[in-house]
């Protein structure tokens, strides 16, 4: 039977969600389909229980294969010391807090071995602490044409993309360390790739606010992600990237900085300024010719970058947040017929009575 993907599991300080996240991967799938995926779970020197709970997983389920690192080396090189292993013709990344819903891999097995791409990218749900989700900003971006203009918008991540194992070897693709690793992987993946394909079904469950998360951690580590940026142009160099692609990767990359710079559980409010500031410096750097910011409010904050007028931009994402911690506070409007059904005494139906 041909071994048709390979999901690599990085494993670190999750041991309340390991298990649902590794039952996920193979939950009703067929023998058959069963026997065309192999699971790689990587210890990356977890502190917690992870290293045992995964050799008893292994034990009891058969699988998934464990690779138990020496020593902490971060979540892309985990990543990598997984993707060294596999076997399989694709390989998912797939976080260790976060799971798939049921018939994921199956839907994507068929995808794959329809359309053969380069490159897979398939949608996600953001999934919230207190157990409420929705759709990403980007998920509209996978209905229509899978071009790569519409999928550079989608979110950078490696675990949203399926990718064909000797096209990641071919053009040595591979994690950088540090935090922000995703940036410089994921969308020179689909600049490289002649050929991408986009699942428009949900296929990952993202889980948001899990206490340790990167994206939940206050730390100088948040300023890594200049140096990926950097990396990234690195890699629009070394692929020939055209002035439309470019444009594409900068504004994308502008406003992901903002929103970095703006998120109280990433940067401490003593070092926004800093990182406004070398978000200006990257800004002067890059800046495509004739490039026009956006329209609106994202446009209004990437002038500011374009001007390094912190003050403003500070001002302006004081009054912002003001202004939607009053419309939190403010009680919805009751619409007239609530209102009066409110006020006025209703029959008791005969069917359901009360």
């Amino acid at each position: 039977m041909d071994l048709l993907l390979t999901v690599v599991v990085p494993v670190y300080a999750v041991e309340r969600y390991l298990h649902q996240c590794l039952d996920s991967i193979r939950a009703g799938l067929t023998e058959e389909e069963n026997d065309q995926v192999e699971v790689i779970a990587v210890d990356d020197a977890s502190p917690d229980s992870c290293g045992a709970l995964l050799d008893d997983y292994a034990a009891r389920h058969g699988g998934p294969r464990v690779l138990h690192l020496a020593a902490n080396v971060g979540l892309g090189q985990a990543r990598n010391a997984g993707l060294a292993e596999t076997r399989g013709r694709y390989v998912w990344f797939v976080d260790s807090d976060d799971w798939l819903p049921e018939g994921s891999v199956r839907a994507v097995l068929e995808r794959l071995r329809a359309t053969e791409p380069d490159v897979l990218v398939v949608d996600h749900l953001r999934v919230y602490q207190d157990g409420s989700s929705r759709p990403d900003d980007s998920s509209p971006l996978l209905r229509g044409a899978p071009t790569l203009d519409r999928l550079l918008g989608v979110q950078h991540t490696a675990w949203n993309r399926i990718m064909r194992r000797e096209f990641l070897a071919g053009h040595d693709l591979r994690f950088p360390p540090g935090w922000y690793e995703d940036v410089a992987f994921s969308n020179p993946v689909l600049i490289a790739a002649d050929r991408i394909d986009a699942l428009n079904r949900v296929c990952y469950h993202y889980r948001i606010g899990r206490t340790g998360a990167i994206t939940a951690t206050p730390s100088a580590r948040h300023f890594e992600v200049f140096e990926q940026y950097e990396r990234l142009h690195e890699s629009l160099d070394r692929l020939g990237a055209g002035p439309v692609v470019r444009t594409r990767i900068f504004s994308l990359m502008i406003s992901h900085l903002l929103v970095v710079a703006g998120n109280e559980g990433r940067v401490h409010p003593s070092r926004r300024r800093a990182f406004f500031r070398r978000i200006a410096e990257l800004y002067r750097q890059h800046r495509p010719d004739g490039y026009l910011p956006p329209s609106g409010l994202p446009g209004m904050r990437h002038r500011l970058v374009a001007l390094n007028s912190y003050t403003a931009y500070a001002a302006l994402r004081a009054g912002y947040r003001l202004a939607g911690a009053a419309r939190r506070r403010s009680p919805e409007p009751v619409p007239a017929a609530s209102a009066q059904s409110a006020a006025t005494p209703q029959p008791v139906s005969a069917a359901h009575p009360g």
